[in-house]
C-alpha cells in the first residue's frame, strides 16, 4: 500500500514567511529552506528578527488568514486522495498550519509546534523529531507502506531520496541542478501523472 508524502509550503500553499515578509516589508524574512539547508539555524534567525521588530504570533496568523492555497492545489489534493493515502510532512508549525488545512479539505499533516509566551511573542520552537520528514517516511516504511514523496526544498531531499519514488516540485534551479537524478515537475498534472505511474 502506498502513502504519498507531500511538503506544504511552496507545493500546496505559498511560503508563509515570504508572505509575512511582503506584509511587513522585512526583506530578511524572505529566506526559506530553499536558501538555508539548516532548519534550526533558519528558525533562530527568524525568531531574532521577530524579536527585533516586536512581532508575535498574532501578526503572523493575521497574514496566514489571507493566504489561499496555490491555484489548483485543492483540486490536485482531492484527485490524489481519491487513489492514495496522503500525509503532508511539513517543517511548519501547527499554529500556522491549522487555517490552511481547512482550506485544503483537512488532509493529515505532521508538523512542529511553537513555544509562545503569554504576551504572544514566539520564544522558541519544538521539532517533532530530528530530521522529521525523512524519519516519518522511514517509520511508514517500517510498518509496511511504500512511500512516494515530493517537495521543493533542501529539507525535502531526505524523504524524496528515501522513498520508492520521489519528485521535486516547483523547486529552484540550484536544487534541480544539484540533484539531476530526481525528476522535477512544474505543474500539478505532471506531478499527478508521475505519482500514478509509480503506483502501477
Amino acid at each position: 500500500m502506498y502513502v504519498t508524502c507531500l511538503d506544504l509550503e511552496g507545493v500546496l500553499v505559498p511560503e508563509i514567511w515570504i508572505e509575512f515578509a511582503k506584509e511587513t516589508g522585512i526583506e530578511e524574512l524572505k529566506k526559506t529552506t530553499r536558501d538555508e539547508p539548516d532548519y534550526n539555524k533558519l528558525m533562530n534567525y527568524r525568531l531574532d528578527i521577530l524579536k527585533e521588530h516586536k512581532l508575535g504570533l498574532k501578526e503572523i496568523q493575521e497574514t496566514i488568514a489571507k493566504i489561499d492555497p496555490m491555484p489548483g492545489a485543492k483540486e490536485f489534493l482531492d484527485e490524489l486522495r481519491s487513489f492514495s493515502q496522503v500525509i503532508i510532512l511539513s517543517d511548519t508549525f501547527k499554529e500556522f498550519a491549522a487555517p490552511l488545512m481547512k482550506k485544503l479539505g483537512m488532509p493529515t499533516i505532521f508538523c512542529n509546534s511553537l513555544e509562545v509566551a503569554e504576551d504572544g511573542f514566539i520564544t522558541g520552537f519544538k521539532m517533532r523529531q530530528e530530521n522529521p520528514k525523512y524519519n516519518a517516511v522511514k517509520a511508514l516504511q517500517s510498518i509496511g507502506f511504500d512511500t512516494i514523496a515530493s517537495g521543493d526544498s533542501y529539507n525535502d531531499l531526505g524523504m524524496i531520496k528515501a522513498s520508492k519514488a520521489g519528485f521535486l516540485f516547483k523547486s529552484t534551479d540550484k536544487i534541480k541542478n544539484d540533484n539531476p537524478d530526481i525528476p522535477a515537475y512544474e505543474t500539478y498534472d505532471e506531478l499527478l501523472a508521475a505519482i500514478k505511474k509509480n503506483m502501477d
